[in-house]
């Protein structure tokens, strides 16, 4: 595959769909399929780094968003639930597996009896902390394609983006 945009996949569909339908505005396609296919490629780079530690996508998102809430390090179910995007029933089965390997513990609340604590063990912010610094050098490859102020304009461009589709969609 070439990497101009004149001859890359997206192009050459796009040049399919104006030749068989010219009736149609594909212009979208040039972003939104292009970040489509970005994104698909994005997620086996960053799973392959999750896989040498032996984590899920999940697991990462739950041990990550439990080392960020700084010392304890310990959230709620439904903080863990707001923070990773998704259901409760999810979080549970991530912890699940987590407190099966050591990672993490599940505890009463110290300020309601009723309600769960999930909080990294040793052990847990070990691995997280090695996993992050693998992720990040990760991270850092995966945009060396583009220089730092191209990657600047892409952030502020996708930011803006991502907050007025967020915001128009939050209703519905």
């Amino acid at each position: 595959m070439t990497t101009d945009a004149a001859g890359d996949r997206v192009a050459r569909i796009m040049r399919e769909w104006r030749r068989e339908r010219p009736d149609l505005d594909v212009s979208p396609q040039g972003v939104i399929g292009r970040l489509h296919r970005l994104a698909n490629a994005l997620t086996d780079e960053l799973v392959a780094v999750y896989d040498r530690f032996e984590l899920s996508e999940g697991e990462f998102d739950v041990l990550a968003t439990l080392r960020r809430a700084g010392d304890p390090f310990e959230r709620t179910p439904s903080d863990l639930a707001a923070s990773t995007m998704v259901t409760s029933g999810a979080v549970t089965k991530r912890v699940d597996r987590l407190v099966g390997r050591g990672l993490v513990t599940r505890r009463a609340s110290d300020v309601d009896g009723r309600g769960r604590v999930i909080a990294l063990t040793p052990a847990g912010r070990e691995l997280i902390d090695e996993v992050m610094t693998a992720h990040m050098a990760n991270e850092h490859r995966l945009l060396a394609a583009i220089d730092a102020g191209e990657q600047a304009v892409l952030e502020r461009v996708l930011t803006r983006w991502l907050s007025t589709f967020e915001s128009s969609t939050a209703g519905g």
